[in-house]
């Protein structure tokens, strides 16, 4: 069984590793999602990139909280706090876009064929 105290050791004792692949993944898979919200691609594709860019965003945030527990407060822990919420926003804004302007995206996908 998955112990959570064991999770958090883990995820404070790998903190640069951890750090050094969630912040890009973060960020590429949001551009991703953004990208494929401007080309108005399929909505699978884009709910599938924002699904993949929120798990990352949502590891991210835990990874962070796993600090918040053990009482370190600092700069990054913000700055990397922040970086999620922001990339779980715009993944949210790319699906939510996409529900709010189904026309536009059939109007454009038929005028092109």
């Amino acid at each position: 069984m998955l112990d959570f105290h064991t999770l958090a050791e883990f995820s404070r004792s790998n903190c640069v590793s951890i750090c050094a692949f969630l912040v890009p993944a973060n960020l590429l898979t949001t551009i991703l999602t953004m990208i494929l919200t401007a080309l108005h691609r399929p909505s699978h594709q884009v709910w599938q990139s924002a699904g993949i860019a929120s798990i990352f965003a949502l590891v991210m945030v835990m990874h962070v909280y796993s600090w918040f527990v053990v009482g370190i407060v600092m700069l990054p822990t913000y700055i990397l706090l922040c970086l999620a919420i922001t990339c779980l926003l715009i993944n949210l804004a790319a699906i939510l876009w996409l529900r709010r302007s189904p026309n536009l995206t059939v109007a454009i996908n038929t005028t092109s064929e």
